[in-house]
């Protein structure tokens, strides 16, 4: 089981026990209005997600990792690659991407998890690129993507979703992490 410790975080694969707190991110508006297209996603959708993110892990060996908290054990969200499908610009290569409960909000969590996926992208899997996107005007992801060293190489406009991109990207052959 691939797991990541952090100082303040242990990223790991889905448990059963996942599926209801994370519903519960998923339900709250505030964190769904920069995610897909901007609605909160109900017990069964979020069921899908994680079904689809285990899929992922299986079969390209990444994917999308629960945040739980060392101290308390709660689940903060997810954070993990994902090979993106979309927008065009984007499509086929291995994208960063990250989702935390309120609650969790501006306490560095994203940052050091978003950190350690890179770690691991590098260290264990080998990658040498990887990109993200987020929508114009999102000010805390863009935070995250600089601390972690990504550039903005572009915009896009989601195709399904209809709303405005910046796209960013890194080379791992010289992250330091």
């Amino acid at each position: 089981m691939t797991e990541i410790r952090t100082p303040r975080l242990l990223l790991r694969r889905w448990l059963d026990d996942d599926l209801v707190p994370l519903s519960e991110i998923h339900a709250d508006p505030v964190v769904m209005q920069r995610v897909g297209d901007g609605s909160p996603r109900s017990l069964d959708q979020t069921a899908e997600d994680i079904e689809v993110w285990e899929e992922e892990w299986d079969e390209e060996g990444f994917g999308m990792f629960a945040v739980e908290l060392l101290g308390s054990g709660e689940l903060a969200g997810a954070v993990g690659l994902s090979v993106a499908e979309a927008p065009a610009e984007i499509a086929g290569q291995v994208a960063i991407s990250w989702r935390l409960g309120r609650v969790f909000w501006g306490q560095g969590y994203a940052s050091e998890a978003a950190h350690a996926t890179l770690e691991f992208a590098v260290q264990d899997r080998g990658l040498d690129r990887v990109v993200a996107v987020c929508r114009t005007g999102d000010r805390a992801s863009a935070n995250v993507l600089d601390k972690l060293g990504m550039q903005t190489e572009g915009a896009a406009r989601h195709p399904d979703h209809d709303h405005d991109l910046a796209v960013y990207g890194i080379d791992l052959t010289q992250y330091q992490g």
